[in-house]
């Protein structure tokens, strides 16, 4: 069968066609670029006149040279575009915090990137995604700390339906160890952190080649008083606890809260003060991937979060309502996604965090 693997440029992927290739599937590579920081304005993104994905192409043909399987590539730099950065930045104006990794999934890399897959003759797609693919489940990676399943919760479960997740069954240590002894290319290329289109750069720095933030107060939520200045209200986010803004030898503190209207930062004082907590939420653009429909289960809301306990309430086809013993830092617009042990049974957007029955006034 002929599985094509979308080749990154990194170990996960090249890992992922090695594997594959030594189960006799007949592998194609295939390079996916959805950025371009000539095209896209982003100042930052060129060093010595080379975008850093020009880098990634280069070293997945690499990969591909040395495995002896050919490597298409395809440019999904507009599409990329509009469907994920312009969500992105409208979000980001709205004073909610995005996940784009969540919706490339969605629109780019289990969307058009298959259809791409599949004119290359494809019977079979795979990816370097840590997560398990399990008759018609989708299971959490066996290595805890690289689990990827909160970004595919967005994902069609049919999209699932024909996808290999090669390395899901290991751990990251295990995957370079395989990329050592077989003297893949990248074996010790470091991995990519961060948002994708951003990496490892100064996140205000990049905003701002495309919105401008307006300055405004930041104000102490327990007692109201001004107690600094902000830099625009994009640049934060919901639990943020560095590179707030406020100067002299303060207690532990964080962003609690946005008033778009008015341009205020909202700051709590203590780690577990009572404008960081939450009890519930509601979640919209819920996508299911099993037809299990629990009523108690655990959630992730961001990526590193811990699971929590919840009960569900099914609201309408496409929203919940999901209640917790308490919760800090739940942010709008960041996706919750549900568990049951280790099946993902779907995610949605975080719509409204609430307390005792009443919506957050300061989110």
């Amino acid at each position: 069968m002929k599985v094509v693997v979308g080749m990154s440029g990194g170990v996960d992927s090249a890992v992922s066609a090695y594997l594959l290739m030594k189960e006799d599937y007949d592998v194609v590579g295939l390079f996916m670029k959805n950025w371009d920081a000539n095209i896209n304005g982003d100042i930052e993104g060129v060093t010595d006149g080379i975008c850093p994905q020009e880098q990634d192409y280069k070293d997945a043909k690499e990969v591909c040279d040395y495995l002896g399987i050919p490597l298409y590539r395809v440019d999904f730099i507009k599409e990329y575009w509009d469907t994920v950065f312009n969500y992105f930045l409208e979000e980001l104006k709205k004073g909610r915090t995005p996940n784009p990794d969540i919706m490339c999934n969605k629109y780019i890399k289990f969307d058009l990137f298959k259809k791409e897959a599949k004119k290359l003759g494809a019977d079979l797609i795979a990816t370097g995604h840590y997560a398990r693919h399990e008759g018609n489940k989708i299971l959490r990676g066996v290595d805890a700390n690289k689990d990827q399943t909160y970004f595919l919760s967005q994902v069609k479960r049919e999209e699932f339906r024909d996808v290999l997740f090669p390395v899901g069954n290991l751990t990251k240590e295990e995957v370079r160890k395989i990329a050592t002894s077989a003297n893949l290319p990248v074996a010790n290329k470091k991995d990519s952190t961060g948002i994708c289109f951003i990496g490892e750069r100064h996140y205000q720095q990049f905003i701002s080649n495309y919105l401008k933030g307006k300055e405004g107060d930041i104000v102490d939520i327990d007692t109201l008083e001004v107690i600094g200045r902000h830099k625009g209200l994009i640049n934060y986010t919901i639990g943020q606890r560095r590179n707030v803004g406020i100067s002299g030898n303060l207690e532990r503190h964080y962003v609690c809260g946005k008033d778009t209207e008015k341009n205020i930062l909202y700051v709590a004082f203590g780690d577990d003060n009572k404008y960081l907590i939450s009890n519930e939420a509601i979640i919209e653009n819920m996508n299911y991937i099993s037809d299990i429909k629990p009523t108690f289960a655990t959630c992730k809301f961001r990526y590193r979060g811990e699971d929590i306990p919840i009960s569900i309430e099914y609201i309408s086809e496409d929203a919940i309502k999901v209640n917790y013993e308490s919760a800090k830092a739940v942010t709008p617009g960041q996706a919750c996604v549900i568990y049951l042990g280790n099946e993902m049974i779907g995610g949605g957007i975080i719509k409204e965090v609430r307390k005792n029955g009443e919506k957050l006034w300061y989110l």
